[in-house]
């Protein structure tokens, strides 16, 4: 039986540049899909699966994630007074339990395998879920969920994985597959950003993953790979051979809120989605077609 995995790191120091003006003074990751501002949704998803540690990743202007996450004492007695009970449930819901929250700062922008490596010494020797709030996943169990499952009969390191089409390959990491059983897919290569003629398949990671604490020695050399960074993805592939490692082509809708048409595209998915939206959400979107 594999080590559980029980903690979880979210990389959340990005500058957000693409939506300037509005992340000026706010953090991306606190741009709301609906109601809900997007490192919620990861959180959720992570607490979904049974993750009990959650490790922020931050950057300088992003103590608004933290307050988030703590107790807002005006406001839950703003709306006790006034009997707004539903409300007042929904901010008790965001607040983990004490303890169960690490932040630290990556201080220079090297990268998501820099990022990740920042929170080894709150990882330990266990494995660890990494989880990107700008790929949020629509599904009925969570990505994380669905991918630890599948970490429980098979060990070692685990991504999420995606089909995309030939020309996307080039804005992501893609996986030379060997045996596909089911979801699961065996990983023997792993590539950052290939050019669409050298891909060797058209199956991307996707901002979820199930690391053992091995990819942070690795990560410790500080070898920069593509766009000069340090990248998570070439960690891994040196980890080939070493340990199992597969890749889960999970069930869900992945929206890339990175970029403004995959994060207006994400709104409107979750509105209709939810019950008490999705009527009046289908109504003006005809006015509009």
């Amino acid at each position: 039986m594999p080590v559980p995995v029980r903690k979880a790191i979210f990389p959340v120091g990005g500058l957000g540049t693409r939506f300037l003006p509005a992340t000026k003074s706010m953090p991306k990751e606190m741009l709301t899909v609906v109601d809900k501002p997007l490192i919620q949704y990861a959180v959720d998803e992570a607490r979904e699966a049974g993750i009990e540690e959650l490790i922020f990743i931050t950057g300088r202007g992003k103590a608004a994630i933290e307050d988030h996450f703590d107790h807002a004492y005006e406001l839950q007695d703003m709306l006790a007074a006034r009997g707004k009970d539903e409300a007042l449930r929904l901010v008790k819901e965001t607040i983990p339990a004490p303890g169960q929250l690490a932040f630290t700062r990556q201080q220079e922008p090297l990268g998501l395998g820099h990022a990740v490596w920042c929170g080894r010494n709150f990882v330990g020797s266990e494995p660890v879920a990494v989880l990107l709030a700008d790929d949020l996943i629509l599904s009925e169990k969570g990505c994380l969920k669905q991918m630890i499952e599948a970490y429980n009969q098979v060990g070692g390191n685990m991504v999420a994985l995606m089909e995309v089409s030939r020309e996307q390959t080039a804005s992501y990491g893609v996986v030379k597959p060997g045996d596909i059983t089911d979801r699961l897919v065996e990983v023997r290569g792993l590539v950052e950003k290939p050019k669409p003629s050298e891909a060797p398949s058209n199956l991307a990671v996707i901002g979820r993953y199930i690391l053992q604490p091995k990819v942070f020695e690795d990560l410790g050399r500080m070898e920069k790979g593509a766009g000069g960074e340090i990248q998570l993805t070439d960690a891994l592939a040196r980890q080939l051979g070493l340990q199992p490692f597969n890749g889960y082509l999970f069930e869900g809708r992945r929206f890339d809120c990175g970029n403004k048409v995959g994060f207006l595209e994400a709104n409107i998915a979750f509105a209709l989605d939810r019950p008490d939206m999705r009527d009046d959400v289908t109504a003006f979107l005809r006015a509009y077609v």
